[in-house]
């Protein structure tokens, strides 16, 4: 029994083209020395990397698909978009919704294995980031902070502001996909304030 191990592939390889390259196992070659145990896993081990391949590109659909929505809520809320006829405005509101509606028919998940810690600490952090988007309705500016401070614990380098450390301690407790998918969140929010045209915050 042999294997074959083609490489699972670099980032950007799309996933019809790994697939067609998966590795196969010959059990009748007697060029391979190797223990069943090691040959099986190394098998193994290239699999995982197309597995990990595979959870990387439909993170990227997750996002394109966000992009996307985004992009289509921008065209809903444009001044241009207001200063057109009532006709014109309705066949663009119809174009836009017809997008969203197939849009919407995309659906894609990863799945994060968590631990009870880090389920806990995702709680901690979600609630946190609640609590702020309410502060938001009311006082966009001391939200603005907050989020500023939220989005420094998530980086390396503080750029400006200060890092709400209660925060980065519940995020540290968070698996590594929800940490992306924190800063994430807490990046649209940031993008938020600036189209509401918030004035900035300063330490």
């Amino acid at each position: 029994m042999s294997v074959d191990s083609t490489n699972p592939g670099s980032s950007g390889v799309p996933t019809s083209v790994m697939l067609q390259t998966l590795p196969q196992i010959d059990e009748e070659d007697p060029k391979n020395t190797k223990p069943p145990k090691d040959r099986l896993l190394e098998f193994l081990d290239i699999l995982e990397g197309h597995v990990e391949q595979l959870r990387k590109n439909a993170s990227q659909l997750e996002e394109d698909k966000d992009a996307v929505l985004v992009a289509l809520d921008s065209v809903i809320n444009a001044d241009l978009l207001y200063n057109l006829e009532d006709n014109d405005r309705d066949d663009v509101n119809r174009y836009v919704e017809r997008i969203i509606n197939r849009s919407l028919t995309v659906e894609v998940k990863v799945l994060t294995q968590r631990d009870r810690m880090q389920e806990d600490a995702l709680y901690q952090v979600n609630h946190l980031i609640d609590g702020l988007v309410v502060v938001m309705k009311t006082d966009a500016e001391t939200a603005q902070a907050k989020c500023i401070s939220y989005m420094n614990a998530c980086s390396s380098s503080v750029v400006h502001g200060v890092t709400d450390k209660n925060f980065e301690s519940a995020l540290l407790g968070c698996s590594l996909d929800d940490q992306k998918k924190v800063k994430r969140r807490l990046q649209g929010l940031l993008n938020y304030f600036e189209k509401i045209k918030v004035v900035p915050y300063n330490n």
